[in-house]
């Protein structure tokens, strides 16, 4: 039960700013018949994707995250002394430790903030969101800049047809800060099932398959991916989950101005907008020209949604993601 104090207001946290970041370099679906047994007609006809950007070989996620938080602060008008948290969501860190956040934090000269990683794979930004949104209502923090970055293309096997046709590479930012104007985040949802967790990972590297001749022989430091069974259980898990988040907000569909979905698949794009009643020019489309950036899609998605004006204060809009773990997450906002 809630306890409304006569007189008091709601105190919800905001983004501010939004910006991000991908590489220069593009690979197309042309360039990947070259170089595995695919085609163009396949690819677009199964993801939507037609083109993705790739990290050159002196890009680690870290860099990525630099440009987009640049971005983030810049359109903001702050100073990095004006952050107090840094929260990366990244499975493609620049080492298995010290954190990304860490370094990302150093390379901002962000020495006012506290520092660290969120893996929860394509959900990790609204994983992230989540935890920013908790400690501001919580007034432990007043601004937090919250990065997804991912260097998929140096986890890609670039020999395995099923999978090095989805990924690629890129960051997003947003800086969250404090609101008690009737606007911010309304609600989150997020959830997660490990016993799913075979359907989409990466074994090797870890302490289960560290790295040794053994681990490498068996290519077991790339993506590893059941795409049937993963579609399966996104489709039927998002479109659970946006219902199920705009009845317990008393929203129908058709008051949402953008659905902004984590950039996967387009048929699963789709589906969830149909199931809503959504017509497609009101959801976010972007994978075709970045494939699936796992937790850099919804910030990069977002970013471009607020740059050519597609957001206008009092929208709402809601975002969505699904992703290895099995993780899978909501945010409904109004701007």
């Amino acid at each position: 039960m809630t306890i409304q104090v006569k007189g008091a207001r709601l105190l919800r946290s905001r983004i501010i700013s939004t910006g991000s970041y991908v590489p220069e370099r593009v690979i197309t679906n042309f360039d990947l018949e070259k170089m595995v047994d695919t085609s163009d007609e396949w690819i677009t006809e199964r993801t939507g994707i037609k083109e993705r950007r790739i990290a050159d070989e002196t890009q680690a996620a870290s860099d990525l995250a630099y440009e987009a938080a640049k971005v983030a602060l810049k359109n903001a008008d702050l100073k990095i002394e004006d952050i107090d948290l840094i929260i990366v969501a990244t499975v493609t860190g620049d080492m298995p430790f010290p954190s990304t956040a860490c370094i990302l934090q150093d390379k901002l000269g962000a020495k006012k903030a506290v520092a660290f990683d969120i893996n929860a794979a394509c959900s990790g930004f609204l994983y992230s969101l989540y935890v920013a949104d908790s400690l501001i209502k919580s007034k432990m923090h007043k601004r937090v800049l919250i990065v997804g970055t991912e260097v998929l293309s140096k986890i890609t096997d670039w020999d395995d047809r099923t999978t090095c046709v989805l990924f690629g590479d890129g960051a997003g930012a947003a800086i969250i800060e404090p609101t008690e104007e009737d606007r911010g985040i309304i609600s989150m949802h997020i959830n997660s099932d490990g016993s799913l967790w075979e359907l989409l990972h990466m074994p090797g590297g870890g302490s289960r398959n560290p790295v040794s001749k053994d681990s490498l022989k068996k290519r077991l430091h790339y993506i590893k991916m059941k795409g049937n069974e993963t579609f399966k259980v996104a489709v039927r898990t998002l479109e659970d989950l946006v219902v199920r988040t705009l009845e317990e907000n008393k929203l129908e569909p058709s008051q949402l101005s953008l659905l902004i979905p984590h950039q996967a698949n387009l048929r699963i794009i789709q589906a969830t907008a149909d199931r809503l009643g959504i017509p497609i020019d009101k959801v976010i489309v972007n994978l075709d020209r970045y494939g699936n950036t796992s937790a850099a899609s919804i910030p990069i998605a977002l970013d471009e949604a607020v740059r050519t004006g597609r957001i206008r204060d009092g929208d709402y809009i809601l975002l969505e993601a699904f992703g290895g773990g099995l993780t899978w997450a909501s945010a409904l906002i109004k701007w």
